[in-house]
């Protein structure tokens, strides 16, 4: 069960975990809403919230499709008329509709961010009855991922994913507070900004916000601000002559992480108290090199899909998020691409802490159209909003394979489109590198990805010994997908193998890429063929191996489904490592 905090980078000490046993209906006829089950909820069966239906931890274990199901259960709350109650939804997948005690609290469309609704003025001292109602489809308009739109898994596509899949959970916070802080590193100068939203300011009373810097209990800096706005914003130096940067660095090799105090003031009298913390560091590109902190990374990245067997999407627990961040790195990776997936934020706290780079890859849509560029807007914009104070988080990849942009190559409207989403996007958060349409057929992108599955080295080694063919789309390299859109080129940027190998052992079940290898040796053969390959390709500064655990009818992962290793891990880190 997932007991932790989780929101760790916007922490308080007042909150209700809401995970467990909840009452569950299926509205196959869509009557739930007409016949007011907000007020009186019809007999039910258990569910165990955060797991879905689909799934055998939620208990029910149902994969086939339900447009509309429905969340009730009681909650005891102790209210004074002067603290406001958050309800907080880390995930619900696509469509919320919220009510306590009969009253409507509030609507929420998307299903891979977090929502907040304010139910202070529906929520009663004593017992409060909480009622949700859930509406997913098939459309391909809403972003999807990896979860099916037809009855049946296929290719690429797995179980779909219905209702509430992340923590629920209740926080008391008082009439004035911190909505949300934005902090932005600065490594050249040794500083940090802080833009934070308040709530709740009267005009009338001296509102201050003391903001207090640690590094490893020792205390860095601190400050009072003057809060004459719903809006704040300063900076501080974190310069220290003690530490050989001057800041402590973040970094995969020594994630060093400063905590931060924040309480807010009125008239002299501590209102909101709120830790969180961030990490110094720098993502920038020089010519055909990223550099991390200023200093060249080579990416040993490997594709995640974060599922697991009992609970899909999920992650079963915080144990399971941790295992899988030390098996990415027990097999020689310094990162992982998030594929298709926001993934927990309990699982970025833990990239923060443990030193682990992310590349956050947006859920794809499937067909194009006005309601997809609005929807699909509205909602990677969220979650570049939620997860920006991650330092593991150090690239943007808002589009994959033109999924969702299939004509891209030469349709002008959805040119537009992603470089739309690349500039709003870059407006945001200038500071990291944004990869429009991972893989091929790229538009505006700071960095140029291309997938290829090809089975031996030799064929990766003769198709880019000269990077000018493929850059400069002189030839398509992934059968007929060339790397730019038409009325696009190359202008230089650093050039990652972002998907390739997908190996898979032969079994009558699953797939993988090209042919199946029969033993660990087989396996272990092609892996340093097609690795060491990319790693002699002078130009390329990274690569990302498909990928870490097999999913379920996609079997082409270091590891199966649950956690175990196909082949002897400690080679595959010594064949990942050779570049260093």
């Amino acid at each position: 069960m997932l007991n932790e905090y989780p929101r760790p980078q916007f922490e308080r000490d007042d909150w209700t975990n809401l995970n467990g046993e909840w009452n569950f209906v299926f509205d196959d006829e869509n009557a739930g809403e007409a016949d007011k089950w907000y007020q009186c909820f019809p007999s039910a069966r258990k569910i165990l919230v955060p797991y879905t239906y689909e799934t055998a931890l939620g208990t029910i274990d149902d994969p086939s499709y339900h447009q509309v199901i429905w969340y009730n259960r009681k909650v005891d709350l102790t209210t004074n008329g002067k603290e406001r109650i958050i309800l907080n939804f880390e995930g619900v997948d696509y469509l919320a509709k919220v009510w306590v005690n009969g009253s409507f609290a509030g609507v929420h469309t998307g299903g891979y961010v977090a929502f907040s609704l304010d139910i202070s003025k529906v929520a009663v001292d004593g017992e409060n009855d909480i009622t949700i109602r859930v509406e997913d489809s098939f459309s391909c308009v809403q972003p999807r991922g990896k979860q099916r739109w037809k009855e049946e898994s296929f290719g690429c596509w797995y179980v779909q994913t219905t209702g509430i899949w992340k923590t629920v959970w209740l926080e008391k916070v008082p009439s004035c507070y911190l909505a949300n802080v934005k902090i932005t590193p600065d490594i050249d100068h040794g500083e940090v900004s802080f833009y934070a939203k308040v709530v709740g300011r009267k005009n009338d009373t001296d509102t201050m916000l003391c903001c207090e810097i640690t590094l490893e209990d020792q205390e860095v800096c601190s400050t009072n601000i003057k809060v004459d706005a719903d809006y704040v914003s300063f900076k501080l130096s974190l310069a220290n002559e003690n530490e050989p940067w001057k800041v402590a660095l973040w970094s995969p090799d020594n994630p060093r992480l400063y905590d931060v105090k924040l309480t807010l003031s009125e008239g002299g009298a501590n209102t909101d108290r709120v830790k969180t913390y961030f990490g110094m560091r720098k993502i920038s590109i020089d010519g055909n090199k990223i550099l991390l902190n200023n200093r060249p990374l080579y990416q040993r990245l490997i594709l995640d899909q974060g599922y697991w067997k009992e609970s899909h999407l999920t992650p079963p627990s915080e144990e399971a998020i941790i295992k899988d961040i030390e098996l990415i790195k027990e097999a020689g990776y310094n990162g992982l691409r998030k594929h298709q997936k926001i993934e927990d934020r309990r699982f970025l706290y833990w990239c923060d802490r443990k030193g682990l780079l992310v590349w956050s890859e947006m859920a794809a849509q499937y067909t194009f159209n006005e309601d997809a560029m609005k929807v699909f807007t509205k909602e990677w914009m969220e979650v570049v909003e939620q997860n920006y104070n991650h330092p593991s988080i150090i690239i943007w990849t808002p589009f994959n394979e033109s999924w969702g942009v299939e004509r891209i190559y030469s349709d002008k409207r959805q040119q537009k489109f992603t470089e739309a989403i690349y500039h709003l996007t870059k407006a945001f958060d200038p500071m990291r590198p944004v990869i429009v349409n991972d893989g091929w057929e790229h538009t505006v992108s700071d960095i140029v990805t291309l997938h290829d599955y090809s089975e031996w080295g030799e064929e990766i080694a003769d198709r880019y010994a000269d990077p000018n063919e493929i850059l400069y789309n002189r030839i398509p390299f992934n059968k007929h997908r060339y790397a730019f859109a038409e009325g696009y080129s190359y202008q230089g940027q650093p050039v990652i193998i972002s998907e390739y190998g997908g190996i898979a052992f032969d079994s009558k079940e699953g797939w993988g890429y090209g042919r199946k290898v029969q033993t660990g040796e087989d396996f272990l053969e092609r892996f340093d063929s097609l690795t060491s390959a990319i790693q002699r390709l002078d130009y390329v500064c990274g690569f990302c191996y498909t990928q870490l655990t097999d999913v379920q009818q996609e079997v082409n992962g270091l590891y199966t489904i649950d956690r175990e290793p196909k082949v002897n891990i400690a080679k595959v880190k010594k064949i990942n490592e050779t570049c260093i």
